[in-house]
């Protein structure tokens, strides 16, 4: 479910678990409010694309460029300009019900897909509105910029601790554990189980069986 949180409530409620004053807006003139303007954009577009979270994923075809590659590939489809990461998450030849990703016959080059495939359309992370953001995600982007908050405007460096351990967990557990590992396993209950469907050595294996 959405939170219809914004940039400023999410900021605000990052400062109160810091034991500070809400803000009003990033222009209120306070130092808090400055350092929320500086640090909150990077901090939300790195925590989006450090998991697949289902509701940034988008699908679309892609709009030829009337300029063809120099050399290799005949078509060059540039990557929507809302891409997070300017990589595509999965690439098909065909917008057609039931079309499988295509693994061969294109390269990502100077944030366009070069092919020669006549059509292409994508899979790809982009960055929805706060308020379009559910419950579980809202929280864990409190809990990072509380993280990234804490020494600038608390100049208490345990509380960074504390808070990037509540967020990601300890160290051996490689930034996926704490509540961002919660937030993806509720995230990952909305996704079906992905099976081989076709792999060369399992096919091997069951012709020689």
């Amino acid at each position: 479910m959405a939170t219809n949180d914004t940039e400023v409530t999410i900021c605000s409620h990052s400062l109160q678990l810091l034991g500070e004053a809400a803000i009003s807006s990033f222009a209120d003139g306070t130092t808090a409010a400055n350092l929320c303007a500086e640090l909150y954009p990077n901090t939300r577009d790195s925590l989006l694309i450090q998991y697949p979270w289902s509701w940034s994923i988008k699908k679309q075809d892609l709009a030829r460029s009337a300029t063809a590659p120099v050399n290799e590939f005949s078509f060059a489809y540039p990557m929507p300009s809302d891409s997070l990461t300017g990589i595509p998450r999965a690439v098909f030849n065909s917008s057609d019900v039931g079309a499988t990703p295509i693994t061969a016959g294109w390269e990502l080059y100077e944030k366009a897909i070069l092919t020669d495939q006549a059509n292409i359309t994508i899979d790809y992370q982009f960055q929805p509105l706060e308020a379009e953001m559910p419950t579980y995600f809202v929280q864990l982007l409190k809990y990072v910029m509380a993280m990234h908050l804490a020494e600038p405007v608390t100049d208490q460096t345990q509380k960074a601790v504390y808070f990037e351990k509540l967020a990601y967990g300890t160290a051996a557990e490689g930034g996926r554990g704490g509540y961002f590992r919660q937030a993806a396993a509720v995230d990952g209950m909305g996704s079906g189980t992905s099976f081989i469907q076709d792999f060369p050595l399992i096919d091997t294996r069951l012709t020689l069986a």
